[in-house]
């Protein structure tokens, strides 16, 4: 990183804080080219090398009506690269079953669940057994340790482990020698001990060639051995950035995006690890540019929004679960057989839990009773809105609206379940409407209710415009849309296309007014220069340090889509130095050439030329000339000229230049 450091700090220089948040536009959307990367830059994650030409030649309006349909658009290419994704298509019980988790595990070594017989299923079983009984021991031995044996231990230990690491490099390099399928054999034979240590032991590089070679179920199997839960979580989000990438379905993955934040639900918190791939394929997804109240059931119903929001252990204070009213159940009560990862096993049913009170955090004391955090966020975050005129008392209404939406077996992969005995009995009363006693029905009609609300469709329209168009959106524009909200009952589709053929939408002031969130930044980043991703993970990685993990926020709220939650000097900082790793090929896992960034077989030998191809290849021109002058003046630098005073003349780092302008105050915004 030092190599570029002159050029990370002209970076900073170009964009300081105070200017991406007070930048001043004076672009046009007038003329035909300007239409066309305006509507890139807010329907896409931002435009490829050509993208701006065929949208003039289709027609912006022509194209915008595509990209609202986007069951029209064929997305196969995309399909091809999500192919070894396996988990992208399974469903939660399966991933559950393949990648099992720490409870099926411990049944496992408690002897309530046998071994699965599939060789490579087996293997990953074994593997978590025996880090399991190891980490039992562990703890164990601690509580028996003496003081005066530990710090030989220690050493002991030390050398064992080196002696291990040493071996392990040697069966390593034996393996590569071998076919793939033999390689894989090699390793299933391994004992799990073995198998952690080799896997331990190898930098990321040597691991990887360990996997070259291996199918897509071969290599899930390999680094499920070290941590299944991962498998589920990295396939997840490497799916959501591929698609962001290269979907042709554009506009459907950005409010994929919106949805996704709108309805937050946090992947780090226990079960949802395995019922988010499902909540964004089933829930969110399809439904992203449909009726707003069939995304809202759609979400409420969702077994990863009840365990997000504790909805699912939410008893009411009258039911009779809370009042230990045991079932009535005629003949008497018997074992009956239920579904395990494997086959029938017996037991008497999922047990009634108890509500926890934070989202998002474990808490280790729960007490029974109603639970109001789903409550409170469905008409805060997710239909009123802060200010939506709803009361405490609504809450607690609405709460025991929701009692009895829970769900089955949910340590399984479980689906959503209407349970009577956890349902508060009698008349609610929300918002000054009366809910009569219905059962699951309650639900449905408040969830209605919320859906045809005029706050509710001031609310969202509220926050799309915000996405799409500034900040501070006209308040005439949020009224029109408000009013397409009402009057086509929540047609989300109609809600945007009354947007983009809004006069504010293509207004000179909302011309690059939005500055890009870091998955923004980084997949527009990719999408202009062309880069061919192999592995996602370094993208990933640098999204963390960005402060925008994929599913990673906690609070329910979601990220915000406002400038002032991305722009200061550190996230500055980690946004130039990703431009020039990017730039430069410094990214492992992505390929990407000089002649692919300028479009043309040969680099030129000035700089200044390459600067300009550069320019009208991955921005379409749309450089300031401030911008054009800045880079220009540090064109001569030798990190550049990649020459010395007596070096003989030699092409211009294209990478430097190309990192130079995605670090440019216009490619920050959108």
């Amino acid at each position: 990183m030092r190599r570029y450091s002159a050029a990370v700090a002209l970076l900073v220089i170009l964009i300081p804080p105070a200017l991406l948040l007070g930048r001043k536009h004076q672009a046009t959307v007038a003329d035909a080219h300007k239409q066309a990367l305006h509507a890139l830059n807010r329907l896409t994650f931002g435009p490829r090398p050509g993208d701006v030409e065929r949208v003039q030649a289709i027609g912006v309006d022509k194209w915008i009506e595509l990209q609202l349909h986007p069951e029209k658009i064929n997305d196969s290419a995309l399909g091809a690269r999500l192919e070894p994704l396996r988990t992208l298509r399974m469903s939660t019980r399966e991933m559950v079953e393949d990648f099992p988790p720490q409870p099926l595990i411990k049944a496992v070594a408690d002897g309530r669940q046998s071994l699965p017989s599939d060789p490579q299923e087996r293997a990953i079983y074994q593997a978590q057994l025996q880090r399991y009984q190891q980490k039992q021991g562990q703890q164990a031995a601690l509580q028996t340790a003496s003081s005066d044996s530990s710090a030989s231990a220690n050493d002991d230990e030390r050398a064992q482990r080196r002696q291990e690491r040493m071996e392990a490099r040697a069966e390593a390099e034996r393996m590569l020698n071998l076919p793939p399928q033999q390689r894989m054999a090699a390793i299933l034979r391994l004992a799990p001990d073995q198998q952690q240590v080799l896997l331990r032991s190898l930098p990321p590089q040597e691991r990887e060639n360990l996997l070259a070679g291996l199918d897509p179920r071969q290599r899930e199997t390999i680094m499920a051995l070290q941590n299944p839960q991962q498998v589920v979580t990295q396939e997840l989000m490497a799916g959501r950035l591929l698609r962001d990438i290269y979907s042709q379905r554009q506009l459907q993955e950005v409010m994929t995006d919106f949805w996704l934040n709108h309805f937050n639900v946090f992947v780090g918190k226990g079960a949802d690890r395995y019922l988010l791939t499902s909540y964004e394929r089933d829930v969110i997804r399809p439904r992203s540019l449909g009726k707003f109240k069939d995304l809202l059931v759609a979400t409420a119903q969702s077994p990863a929004m009840l365990f997000y929001l504790d909805n699912w252990l939410s008893v009411g204070p009258d039911s009779d679960v809370a009042r230990g009213i045991p079932p009535r159940r005629n003949p008497p009560l018997r074992p009956r057989a239920r579904m395990g990862p494997f086959g029938p096993r017996v037991g008497l049913g999922m047990p009634f839990p108890r509500p926890r009170r934070n989202p998002g955090k474990p808490n280790r004391k729960r007490s029974s009773g109603l639970n109001e955090n789903y409550a409170r966020e469905l008409m805060e975050l997710h239909t009123l809105g802060v200010n939506g005129g709803y009361t405490q008392q609504d809450v607690i209404e609405v709460a025991k609206v929701f009692t009895g939406w829970t769900l089955e077996q949910p340590r399984q992969g479980g689906s959503f379940h209407f349970e009577e005995r956890m349902h508060q009995p009698g008349d609610k009363l929300v918002l000054g409407h009366r809910i009569k006693p219905g059962g699951e029905e309650e639900g449905v009609k408040v969830l209605d209710l919320l859906a045809r609300s005029p706050a509710t469709a001031k609310f969202i329209c509220t926050k799309l415009a915000q996405r799409f168009v500034s900040d501070n959106p006209p308040p005439a524009l949020v009224a029109r849309m408000q009013s397409a909200f009402l009057r086509k009952d929540g047609d989300i589709r109609e809600v945007l296309r009354a947007m983009f053929h809004s006069p504010e939408f293509w207004a000179p002031e909302a011309y690059r007014a939005k500055v890009k969130s870091p998955l923004e930044f980084v997949a527009s980043a990719v999408r202009a220069t062309g880069a061919e991703v192999n592995d996602p993970q370094p993208l990933l990685q640098f999204l963390n340090r960005m402060g925008e993990p994929l599913y990673g926020c906690q609070p329910p709220n979601g990220y915000s889509m406002m400038a002032e939650a991305w722009v200061n000097s550190s996230a500055l900082l980690n946004r130039m130095n990703f431009a020039l790793a990017l730039a430069t090929g410094r990214l492992p896992g992505l390929n990407m050439s000089s002649q692919e960034m300028l479009g043309m077989p040969d680099v030129a030998s000035d700089a200044q030329v390459v600067l300009t191809q550069l320019e009208n290849r991955m921005m379409d021109g749309d450089v300031s000339p401030e911008t054009h002058a800045t880079i220009s003046q540090q064109l001569g630098d030798p990190k550049i000229t990649q020459r010395r005073l007596d070096d003989p003349p030699r092409p211009p780092n294209v990478g430097v230049i190309a990192g130079l302008l995605l670090g440019s105050p216009e490619f920050q915004r959108r």
